[in-house]
């Protein structure tokens, strides 16, 4: 409950107050479940609220919706109005925004993956060093590329791309196995299925939107609906990391205020320190310690003080601890060690006292006016003005129709170009440079089978010239030859005829000169005869004589 420049938190001995200008030192509220952790959260976030402080906080359980409601004036809240002495009191709820991350009914929470980084998203995909190293790779060819990552589907792209392409981007980046990359996919499945598809994207969350106050003047008191969230406990922590390191790196320097300029409750926050790897734990160590500086005041609620590291929980100067349960030498430890952080009280045990409060009480120790821890201070914690259950329906519809502006600014998602359209662009412009390269070798091909099949023929068509040309050389020459040879054989047939028609003449001469020889003969025959007989006669003429 706001009075003045401070919330009045609980009564003890004396009045336990937290001062607004003490605020952005931090704070711690644990106790064992069932103790009225949720109690004094709303106790707090109200009192910041009216103070005019916008408040962040995760409904884990599904009650802190209440805050936007009045409480219920029963009997039992009377008479403690009565017991502390409360003036002015009134039942009245803050106002409130409420938000969503996994498609509820609030306004949808979305970041691009881009702005949770690979470091955060290493941590959230639970990967191994060498893991991480490629992912960083992925980041940075992503960003020398231009290529926006927003949600999964940019980041599953550019892994398969870088995968792809690991030969061409080793000598600058590094190597990038194959196997790294299947594994930081297989990985992406896990997330997606804890809904971390609905979680990256666009429109990405401004928390500028958070850090806005209601026309009264009044802090909007922003509840992320966490109830199932819870189950995806690496999507849960990371977010909330993401948006203290946001909140780290954003805000200017503002110095020691009035008051904080916002105020961030992580609930579960052991979720946030399981298996936390060193450097992601210096991470939360620095910005815990410098973000005070930027007028933002962190409270963890958790069970156990144990819960959270020593070099944080040196940094959560308000402190509220709520009863402790100790059956085991563990938690009896964790409580030795919470009652010693506590400035001493000579008044009480306070080892014994956190084993002996019951619900609603707590051992506060608050800052002063000086910064000093105060002596701790048994106490009762005061009862919230607002709703200490879940909203009604009514309520919950009146804070929805109320923040229809941001809802119609993040309402819906939108898809813009990014990785993955710019990489399966430029695999379509690859796949049509490699149709029509195909296209072109094809046609080439075919005009080389053409030409082929035309020198073929060509040469086909010569052969058979050549063919033809010797065919017809072969049948001239043997047309010659046969010319030849019928002249030949013509010649010879003519020789023979005029040897045989020399032959015939001269047979014939010969006959005729037989004929005549003998015709001479007779004749000479005839004469010798006839001269014969004349010179016998003659001679034996002479004889005679």
């Amino acid at each position: 409950m706001l009075q003045g420049d401070k919330i009045w938190i609980g009564q003890g001995d004396n009045p336990c107050y937290l001062l607004l200008n003490q605020a952005n030192r931090h704070g711690l509220i644990t106790g064992a479940s069932g103790t009225g952790k949720t109690v004094t959260l709303k106790v707090l976030a109200e009192g910041f609220s009216q103070a005019g402080v916008p408040v962040f906080m995760a409904d884990v359980k599904g009650d802190v919706t209440g805050m936007c409601q009045a409480g219920d004036d029963t009997e039992n809240i009377a008479k403690r109005v009565v017991r502390f002495g409360i003036e002015n009191w009134s039942l009245r709820g803050c106002p409130t925004r409420l938000w969503d991350m996994t498609d509820g009914t609030g306004i949808p929470v979305r970041i691009t993956v881009s702005d949770m980084g690979p470091t955060l998203l290493s941590r959230l995909l639970g990967l191994t060093e060498v893991q991480e190293g490629v992912l960083n790779i992925v980041f940075r060819v992503a960003d020398d590329a231009g290529m926006l990552l927003i949600d999964l589907k940019d980041l599953r792209a550019m892994l398969n791309y870088v995968g792809e392409h690991a030969k061409e981007y080793e000598m600058e980046y590094g190597r990038v196995s194959s196997q790294s990359v299947g594994a930081i996919l297989r990985a992406l499945i896990a997330v997606e299925d804890q809904g971390g598809d609905i979680f990256f994207g666009e429109p990405a969350l401004e928390l500028s939107d958070w850090f806005a106050c209601a026309p009264s003047g009044e802090g909007y008191v922003n509840i992320l609906n966490a109830a199932k969230l819870i189950n995806s406990p690496q999507v849960y922590a990371m977010f909330l990391l993401w948006m203290l390191s946001e909140l780290f790196e954003t805000l200017p320097e503002a110095g020691d205020l009035d008051k904080p300029k916002f105020v961030f409750f992580f609930d579960e926050a052991h979720l946030l320190f399981n298996d936390m790897p060193k450097d992601l734990l210096d991470k939360i160590i620095q910005v815990v310690k410098l973000i005070r500086s930027k007028a933002v005041g962190v409270y963890f609620i958790t069970q156990s003080p144990s819960d959270i590291p020593d070099e944080v929980l040196a940094q959560l100067s308000n402190r509220i601890q709520h009863g402790l349960r100790a059956y085991t030498p563990a938690e009896q430890k964790a409580v030795r060690a919470a009652a010693a952080s506590f400035r001493e009280n000579p008044t009480f045990d306070a080892e014994a006292a956190l084993q002996e409060v019951g619900t609603g009480e707590a051992l506060v120790s608050l800052l002063n006016e000086n910064g000093q821890p105060s002596i701790v201070e048994r106490a009762k914690i005061l009862p919230p003005q607002c709703l200490m259950a879940q909203a009604s329906d009514a309520s919950i519809a009146t804070v929805l129709e109320a923040q229809m502006t941001l809802m119609e600014k993040y309402g819906t998602a939108i898809d813009r170009e990014s990785a993955y359209e710019m990489i399966a662009e430029a695999r379509e412009l690859s796949a049509e440079e490699a149709r029509l390269a195909a296209e072109r070798a094809q046609l080439e091909k075919e005009r080389a089978e053409f030409e082929a099949m035309k020198a073929k023929e060509e040469a086909k068509a010569q052969k058979e010239a050549e063919k033809a040309a010797e065919k017809a050389e072969r049948e001239a020459q043997k047309a010659a030859e046969k010319a030849e040879r019928e002249a030949e054989r013509a010649r010879i047939a003519a020789e023979k005829e005029a040897a045989k028609e020399e032959e015939r003449r001269y047979k014939e001469e010969q006959k005729k000169k037989d004929q005549l020889s003998k015709t001479a003969s007779s004749i000479i025959g005839q004469i010798g005869r006839e001269a014969s007989r004349q010179i016998i006669r003659g001679l034996f003429g002479s004889l005679k004589k």
